[in-house]
């Protein structure tokens, strides 16, 4: 992690759960975070803490709602001209409304499209223009996906979400693709956690979270470990998809 000390990375979603860890953990190691949410309020606090704590790094709190484009235009607008552009690009926020496809509400199931695809799918394309105007070749771009991309959950509530998190997938390996139709050093990973004990968890799985507490669910702090180690493997390696999941289930 050493040649990104002093780099600078956003983080979508930085307020809370996993974005929160990986925010902390990226400012540990020494980097420059933009932390994005639309409580700023709690970035603002996070980075207050990550100050006391002497970290090496630096935390710097963005409002920015990711269902709004011109949001998150003005976001990158701002970062490039207080801190040049982004290196590392994490995208982690993502919502989840528990809306069956039998009954669900079209503006939950539009809110989850507009956050967990389109707003992903722009801050891809903003990163990458930010690397490649100042001639960074070897920036790394990391979406925070799920297990839930990777199959669908037996729980009706979570039917609308998994369908946004199987398009995470296939825009990863897309945008894998297209990075090397150009060249490009710039590497794509996605790391998939399964159950991890967030609110967005509690949000989908409801009643049926209290069932999991017997079991040993995943913390924040592990995914945030699995982006550094994606974040830390040599330039040459490319980390695809690295998929988690609690040892019982």
């Amino acid at each position: 992690m050493d040649r990104w000390r002093g780099r600078v990375a956003l983080v979508t979603g930085a307020s809370s759960g996993i974005g929160e860890s990986i925010a902390k953990e990226l400012v540990r190691y020494g980097m420059k975070v933009m932390g994005c949410a639309r409580n700023v309020e709690k970035v603002q606090k996070l980075a207050a803490e990550c100050q006391s704590e002497g970290l090496s790094g630096v935390l710097v709190p963005f409002q920015c709602d990711l269902s709004d484009e011109e949001d998150i235009l003005s976001m990158f607008a701002a970062i490039k001209e207080q801190h040049k552009g982004v290196d590392v690009c994490i995208n982690n926020a993502a919502c989840g409304h528990s809306e069956p496809l039998l009954s669900g509400q079209t503006s939950a199931w539009k809110n989850m499209l507009d956050v967990n695809i389109l707003g992903l799918c722009i801050c891809i394309r903003e990163a990458y223009q930010s690397m490649k105007e100042r001639n960074v070749d070897d920036g790394h771009i990391i979406n925070i996906n799920g297990m839930s991309g990777h199959r669908v959950a037996n729980n009706a509530s979570a039917h609308f979400y998994c369908s946004t998190k199987f398009a995470v997938t296939a825009l990863t390996e897309g945008l894998r693709q297209e990075l090397q139709e150009m060249n490009s050093h710039i590497r794509a990973s996605s790391v998939s956690p399964g159950l991890v004990k967030t609110e967005l968890a509690r949000n989908l799985e409801g009643s049926r979270i209290d069932e999991y507490s017997k079991f040993k669910m995943m913390k924040a702090i592990d995914v945030a470990n699995s982006v550094v180690y994606a974040l830390s493997a040599p330039p040459h390696v490319q980390i695809g998809d690295i998929m988690m999941q609690p040892v019982e289930k």
